[in-house]
């Protein structure tokens, strides 16, 4: 999904999309083949295994994608000279604090599978690929889905009266195109090395999220707040994913949009809503 928005939203750098069969991240001699053949001058690493619930019962895959196939990409981008942008997540933190986090707050991978292989990935790259920019992203939504948009308004289609929405999580809701166009900025920042939170501004529970992507779509569907107890999962949702832009500011890059305005553009953009 990041993926397909950064191909459509940076038009103005020569990008070159890769995939399976051609570029297999557990493969190493061949992501290195792939990489010499292209000879790019920056990757921006968004593979993974996003699967959260999957990845607790699939330990050792999750781990060869997210921990193993990052420190091939970043091993190979180290060997060949190419800048390395890789995609991470909030929940390499514990997911507890009772405020948003800050790239200067110790992370730890968190308390799931996914979070900790994310985490062990974030690590490879630091080791192996100097000339580095980690960017930790959350509640991500963008063209074509899935996505938590896309799942409310597919669930809103009339036959359900009421729909229960947990209410005891907070984050940042975020458009791929807002992250988009933050990769912009910091690609042609070619001396920034580092970690930084690329969320959007402003916070919401997921109901209030729901909530917003009614009113935008003109949808009169009810909502009712639930705990993150009525919907118990495999892997333990953080209740704060709320992260601070607090190395972007540093760094005196452009701020991310607020997450209503920048869901405001996506429901038009994507449904003309």
């Amino acid at each position: 999904m990041l993926g397909r928005t950064i191909c459509e939203e940076l038009a103005d750098f020569e990008v070159v999309p890769t995939d399976l069969p051609e570029a297999d991240i557990t493969d190493e001699d061949r992501i290195d083949a792939v990489l010499r053949e292209r000879r790019p001058d920056a990757v921006i690493h968004c593979a993974a295994m996003t699967a959260v619930d999957r990845c607790e019962e699939a330990v050792d895959f999750a781990y060869r994608l997210n921990a193993r196939g990052t420190a091939n990409v970043a091993s190979a981008c180290d060997r060949q000279g190419i800048r390395l942008i890789a995609i991470s997540t909030d929940y390499v933190f514990e997911g507890d604090s009772d405020r948003p986090y800050s790239e200067f707050d110790v992370a730890t991978g968190g308390r799931t599978v996914y979070g900790k292989s994310k985490f062990a990935g974030e690590e490879q790259v630091r080791a192996l690929c100097p000339d580095h920019v980690i960017c930790r992203i959350s509640w991500l939504y963008g063209k074509g889905g899935p996505s938590f948009v896309h799942a409310m308004l597919k669930l809103a289609d009339g036959s359900r009266p009421i729909l229960k929405v947990v209410a005891d999580q907070h984050g940042n809701p975020t458009s791929a195109y807002a992250v988009a166009r933050e990769l912009r900025a910091i690609l042609r920042r070619p001396n920034l090395r580092g970690t930084f939170h690329v969320t959007c501004e402003g916070e919401a529970t997921w109901a209030e999220f729901a909530e917003e992507i009614f009113r935008l779509a003109g949808n009169d569907q009810r909502i009712e707040p639930c705990t993150t107890e009525e919907f118990p999962r495999p892997a333990p949702r953080p209740r704060n994913s709320r992260l601070d832009k607090m190395g972007l500011r540093l760094a005196n890059l452009p701020p991310m949009p607020h997450w209503k305005n920048a869901l405001a553009e996506f429901m038009k953009r994507e449904f003309n809503a």
